[in-house]
């Protein structure tokens, strides 16, 4: 099936939200607040270990508890969390602060585990991050989600995006489209529908410039029953 273009997906997006005004507004993605190539390897691991947590779970929670987190785990500092010992581990898994999940927990020490071998002196694993190719983002979360602990799925990518790498979502909206216009078949975790999406988001970004967070948002506003009134 022939991919519809931007300019069509635009304009299904528009009339859904209201106007250019509330689309634009829509479309916003706030940065974070240091750039990809000024952010430690540490904060790379909290991202990771925040959006694992998050998963299946109340965010507002994890946000709460967050200091505690940082706290009890060194902030995240790489080597000192490699140097736990097990016992270690499974004591500040049963801290009240934190949400006590021992095996959420041990992802800390596995990902921390991931970075430390990817990294080399002249580059850190955020660095890694950054310098990888959005073309092929799918690529990064197949990294991610074989050499790191729960990072597959939308956790990868959630995480990618608070650290302010540009990437799409899969939601249940984008992958709703994705489905009605017969661009994927089989599951959407296949290699074959994350190559056909990768490739579709591609082709967007070469006809509108938009990110491929911009991008993933529009999809999932020219799709389902999410029509506002014009302002």
């Amino acid at each position: 099936m022939t991919l519809e273009s931007f300019d069509s997906l635009y304009q299904r997006a528009l009339e859904r939200k209201g106007g250019e005004k509330r689309l634009k507004q829509l479309l916003d993605i706030s940065a974070p607040e240091l750039p990809l190539e000024q952010i430690t390897d540490d904060r790379v691991l909290a991202a990771f270990t925040k959006k694992v947590f998050q998963s299946g779970f109340v965010w507002r929670v994890v946000e709460n508890k967050w200091p505690h987190f940082e706290e009890i785990f060194f902030n995240f500092d790489i080597e000192k969390i490699l140097m736990m010992p097990e016992e270690m581990l499974e004591r500040k898994a049963a801290d009240p602060g934190i949400i006590r999940n021992y095996n959420k927990v041990k992802t800390i020490k596995g990902n921390a585990q991931m970075i430390f071998e990817q990294q080399t002196p002249d580059c850190s694993f955020a660095e890694f991050i950054r310098q990888w190719p959005s073309t092929d983002i799918i690529g990064l979360w197949a990294y991610l989600k074989k050499h790191g602990q729960r990072l597959g799925g939308n956790t990868g990518p959630y995480a990618l995006r608070a650290l302010g790498k540009d990437t799409f979502l899969i939601t249940r909206d984008v992958e709703a489209y994705f489905r009605a216009h017969d661009i994927i078949t089989g599951g959407v975790q296949s290699k074959s529908s994350l190559k056909a999406i990768q490739d579709s988001f591609n082709h967007w970004h070469q006809q509108s410039g938009l990110s491929l967070g911009q991008l993933s948002r529009l999809v999932a506003m020219a799709t389902g029953d999410n029509h506002i009134q014009a302002e």
